[in-house]
């Protein structure tokens, strides 16, 4: 269970200057800023096991800000500290699901979730990327869809194409299959009343427990400035499913990432990724730091306060 205090894992210092989040809520901070370099995008597992470890001497029960998006990977080792089993909420702009290396990664880190025994069902909400186009999809974790553990909503997405793979049957898409492969129709977010799509989906998850991962980039860029694309999704659309898992289940853990920090890193193989996997412009590159700030932390107050904090 959630208490009233929020936990910053600082890798980047994208938190620190929200004054206002900070006065109003009891927090931890847990400097990781020494790591930042070799987290961002992905981990190996020699740091992805001292980030764990640092962990262990902080207070799990409270909301974890993650700081940039490049950091969502880190939601995994949040996930390790559960102890029963839980289902998995996921509001983002991209689907990270895919099932090429590295494991530990920003974009593949929903993949290594599922691993998880104890993670009995996850939800992808609000996706828009092109990551779930016809040629990113090939090497999606589609397996996955299989028994319906995980399903994915996006907010509005083109029919997709999948080529000499299987998709399994699933209640959150549609399926047009022909010869060498299928065409998949996605059941969108877009158009739905959100509190009833909501509730639809909190009344079949196999737990009562679940985690809430939001990674803001799933939101318009009035509310969220990011590394990454602008989102599609409306910040009330957001909070008025928040408060309907509020109110309906109980969330064993959340955290919220999509921060903006610059991109900060040592390793050349990873730079030129991040430059090709990065988009080229982002709104918050040319806006001054404080404003960046202040529209994020909004949101971050928003996101606290539709779960009672």
């Amino acid at each position: 269970m959630l208490n009233n205090s929020i936990r910053i894992l600082n890798f980047d210092d994208s938190l620190l200057n929200q004054k206002n989040l900070l006065i109003k809520y009891p927090h931890q901070i847990v400097d990781l800023k020494g790591l930042g370099p070799l987290a961002r995008l992905w981990a190996s597992p020699k740091i992805f096991a001292k980030i764990r470890e640092r962990l262990g001497r902080s207070n799990k029960n409270s909301v974890t800000f993650l700081g940039s998006g490049d950091f969502h990977h880190i939601t995994n080792a949040l996930l390790s500290e559960i102890t029963r089993p839980f289902s998995l909420i996921v509001f983002d702009f991209h689907p990270d699901w895919d099932t090429l290396p590295p494991r530990l990664g920003c974009g593949s880190w929903v993949t290594e979730a599922l691993k998880n025994p104890l993670l009995k069902k996850c939800v992808l909400i609000g996706i828009g990327s092109d990551d779930i186009s016809t040629g990113s999809i090939q090497t999606a974790n589609l397996d996955a869809l299989c028994a319906g553990r995980l399903e994915i909503y996006p907010y509005s997405h083109a029919p997709s194409k999948v080529f000499l793979r299987h998709v399994p049957d699933n209640l959150s898409l549609r399926l047009k299959r022909a010869f060498l492969g299928c065409q998949i129709e996605w059941n969108e977010l877009k158009g739905k009343n959100p509190a009833d799509f909501m509730l639809s989906i909190a009344k079949r998850l196999p737990t009562q427990d679940v985690y809430v991962s939001i990674d803001k980039d799933c939101l318009k860029e009035a509310h969220s400035l990011t590394n990454w694309e602008e989102g599609l999704m409306s910040l009330a659309e957001l909070l008025s499913m928040i408060r309907v898992i509020k109110d309906n289940l109980n969330i064993e853990g959340m955290d919220i990432t999509g921060d903006y920090s610059p991109v900060d890193i040592t390793n050349k193989f990873k730079v030129l990724l991040s430059r090709l996997d990065h988009p080229k412009k982002v709104p918050a590159a040319s806006i001054d730091p404080a404003s960046v700030a202040q529209v994020n932390e909004g949101t971050n107050l928003s996101i606290l306060e539709s779960i009672g904090l």
